[in-house]
């Protein structure tokens, strides 16, 4: 009778952890990326993601839902027909759920703002969903209007109580279908209680994704982490809830009376570049001058995704710290100033969700996980998540892979000396010191002959003379004249 009863208590703890969900968004224009940044639905793993969440469709001036790259999502007009390849992933795990998102930064709040005022743009959103999500074949819709009352609103605190009511006509429709309705929200309390009525809007949503990230970024004039799990170094006489960190968002969230089995922990495969004023005054809090590096396939000064940031720490010279108290790292080079998470911070994280019973933990976004193993086994930031949230062995890939020239330590004053390496600059050589004969041979893209890290787009003239202009790769990066992109060094013949 006593092994019965154990066996039974070993059969709830492993519905419990089978029921923690996996929440994956794919941002589709990772297509476009070059060389091994580019993401295509077929690079997706259905076996580490309980939802998969497609971003972004956006909506015109009548409320309507409709695509934003129709070429990309839909099969007319010899389109790609991402939306069905999307779906069909469902063949290979009929478990899976696919979610289709709508909004996101680019689309502003605006627009939303307007349609979620006016009863008849309302139904035309909600009809126009219901019919996308059921042609398509998606399991649910997931609303990101993430800045409803904030940004470029139009209608101001309206927006509260009408995004409230847009979620609510949202569930009158979906219910009959059985469809998810989901929604991507802000986090910290500052943004959170200006936006959303949250005891309203949780009845109506299926999972709510927090967005605990971009904390601070490279829009702050001090260096800051992305995703801190709890307060950290440098912010000792700062009161807790006056930090940006995970543990406070998901505790205001808790108190405002969010089901925690709803809510699901966002954590990102991307990190946050810094700029430092001064390079010997380089720890947590330090003055920065802005945004810092980009990657070589998301280009985006001030950001960086996991698979391009673990790649500069095996082949450059990086001095990585640990925050034991925030429970991230960052990392230092000369003026550069990096926070990231790893595998071992992502460990953390899913951990302190387990402790509160919440829902999952949602991945923004699977692009920039490593995806093709660059730096060791593949996705490592989900593996890592399925491993903690399925209660298996996480002994392996908890860390990222540091070259040995690279030193590991946990520091505690931003005004910290260190000897990092100074990122390499390079200036344009002046056009006019090459001869043009040497650099055009023919129309389309070339490299520099004195530099790696330029090359030239050769365009025929009016007078059919060829004519070279000079392009930059990104810091730390060489032109890669075989795949004409620009690409890591040590993968590159220059």
């Amino acid at each position: 009778m006593g092994l019965s009863v154990f066996a039974l208590v070993l059969f709830a703890i492993s519905a419990v952890s089978g029921e923690k969900h996996v929440v994956c968004y794919y941002g589709s224009w990772a297509t476009y990326r070059l060389g091994l940044g580019q993401f295509n639905v077929e690079h997706i793993n259905t076996d580490l993601c309980t939802h998969l969440v497609y971003t972004f469709v956006g909506i015109n001036n009548q409320g309507t839902v409709v695509s934003l790259d129709s070429w990309l999502d839909l099969p007319e007009n010899w389109g790609r027909d991402n939306f069905g390849k999307f779906n069909a992933l469902k063949k290979i795990n009929p478990n899976l759920k696919t979610i289709l998102a709508v909004g996101g930064w680019n689309e502003g709040s605006a627009k939303y703002s307007i349609m979620a005022a006016n009863p008849a743009l309302r139904k035309n959103f909600v009809t126009s969903a219901l019919q996308m999500v059921l042609k398509h074949g998606f399991d649910g819709f997931d609303v990101d209007w993430e800045y409803p009352n904030r940004r470029d609103t139009v209608n101001g605190e309206a927006d509260i109580d009408n995004f409230t009511m847009l979620l609510k006509e949202l569930r009158e429709a979906f219910n009959p279908h059985g469809l998810l309705i989901t929604a991507a929200l802000s986090a910290d309390k500052t943004s959170a209680s200006l936006s959303y009525d949250i005891p309203a809007i949780s009845k109506y949503l299926d999972l709510i994704h927090l967005m605990t990230y971009d904390m601070y970024g490279s829009w702050n004039t001090e260096t800051g982490h992305n995703a801190a799990l709890h307060k950290g170094e440098s912010f000792e006489n700062v009161p807790k809830n006056n930090v940006l960190t995970v543990d406070v968002a998901v505790e205001y969230w808790l108190s405002q009376g969010a089901p925690p089995e709803k809510l699901v922990l966002g954590v990102p495969a991307y990190g946050r570049t810094f700029d430092l004023v001064n390079a010997n005054v380089n720890g947590v809090r330090a003055p920065s001058s802005g945004a810092g590096i980009s990657g070589p396939y998301t280009q985006q000064r001030g950001h960086i995704g996991y698979n391009e940031f673990c790649h500069f720490l095996r082949t450059q010279s990086w001095e990585v710290r640990y925050d034991e108290e925030a429970k991230v790292p960052y990392a230092v080079q000369g003026h550069n100033w990096v926070s990231f998470d790893n595998p071992s911070s992502i460990t953390k994280k899913v951990e302190y969700a387990l402790s509160l019973n919440l829902g999952g933990i949602m991945l923004w976004s699977i692009e920039t996980d490593d995806f093709h193993g660059q730096c060791g086994e593949d996705f490592p930031m989900l593996r890592t998540i399925n491993r903690v949230l399925r209660n298996k062995n996480v002994s392996e890939s908890t860390s990222t892979p540091v070259p040995s020239n690279v030193t590991t330590e946990a520091t505690t004053s931003a005004s910290s000396s260190t000897e990092s390496a100074a990122p390499t600059t390079t200036t344009e050589p002046p056009v006019t010191e090459i001869p043009e004969d040497s650099i055009c041979k023919s129309e389309g893209f070339t490299s520099s002959p004195v530099d790696c890290s330029i090359f030239y787009l050769c365009v025929t003239g009016v007078n059919g003379e060829l004519i070279p202009t000079l392009f930059k790769c990104p810091d730390g990066l060489h032109w890669d004249n075989t795949h004409k992109y620009c690409n890591f060094p040590d993968l590159v013949d220059c």
